[in-house]
């Protein structure tokens, strides 16, 4: 697959990803921004399915939807119209997190919600005192009663991705399998090296998750073939296909691995989830 040089110097210069700490132990609270600047890779449906799955392997897990658009937050079931507190009030308002934490459509999972009110908090953190780690003193709060985070981040590399990198242990990518999949990852990689340096010295990229997977095609192979040339040992084994049901499940307000938990998509994202959990990447 032939891929834009810059991106691949960028990122090779880099030796994949930065080199930062080992993983945090799972005897420890996890907390995982899940990011990618380059919109629509499944990086919402990734947060929920995982995040499903692995809440219904016991552990008591929290999402923190960070995105506007506040579809990891619906797609756990949380109507976001009618929000007492939102991440929007935790970021803006010093609402106690806590105070903002629903119970989602699944057992264990817990869900920090977002809504349209949101879309402002990029321009409203500016002038704000300690803008960048507003939700890092937020979590601190809350996240010794959960075993994961997942932090939802917006397809952007503004403040709100800046306050999810620096409050996270470490950064979960997912990529999607077509041919700009590389595109933007060495930006991210460069901004999160920045925040390493600057803000959070423990941060690091941990885990790579391919999506939408097409096996008629020789494109996906060769994408997941690149990526894991570049990226190694943190791109996990599984694989997610692109299915109509993991696409359909969002309307239903419900993960894949609920609505439909023996479909093919929601096998993989439970196989993905204790790869995770195991610590494979």
């Amino acid at each position: 697959m032939s891929v834009p040089r810059g991106t691949l110097r960028a990122i090779r210069s880099r030796g994949g990803a930065p080199r930062y700490s080992e993983v945090v132990s799972p005897t420890t609270p996890r907390i995982l921004a899940v990011a990618n600047q380059k919109g629509g890779v499944g990086k919402t449906t990734a947060v929920v399915n995982l995040s499903a799955s692995i809440a219904a392997l016991g552990h008591r897990v929290l999402v923190i939807d960070l995105d506007p658009q506040g579809n990891a937050s619906t797609g756990l079931g949380i109507d976001i119209r009618t929000l007492e507190h939102s991440v929007y009030d935790v970021l803006l308002h010093d609402i106690p997190i806590e105070d903002a934490v629903q119970s989602s459509s699944v057992a264990n999972l817990f869900v920090v919600p977002a809504n349209l009110d949101l879309a402002g908090a990029e321009i409203e953190l500016v002038p704000a005192m300690g803008r960048e780690t507003r939700l890092r003193r937020a979590v601190e709060r809350v996240a010794s009663d959960y075993a994961y985070v997942f932090i939802d981040c917006p397809p952007s590399l503004g403040l709100l991705t800046v306050n999810a990198l620096t409050a996270a242990h470490e950064v979960l990518v997912p990529v999607q399998c077509e041919y700009y999949a590389l595109e933007g990852l060495a930006q991210l990689l460069r901004n999160i090296e920045l925040v390493n340096q600057n803000l959070n010295p423990t941060l690091q990229v941990s885990t790579i998750l391919c999506q939408m997977y097409d096996s008629r095609t020789k494109l996906s192979a060769e994408v997941v073939a690149d990526v894991r040339g570049h990226f190694g040992a943190k791109v996990l084994h599984t694989v997610i296909p692109r299915t109509v049901r993991i696409a359909e499940a969002p309307s239903f307000g419900k993960p894949v691995v609920v609505l439909d938990p023996s479909s093919v998509g929601a096998q993989a994202y439970r196989a993905a989830a204790k790869e995770v959990v195991d610590g494979r990447a």
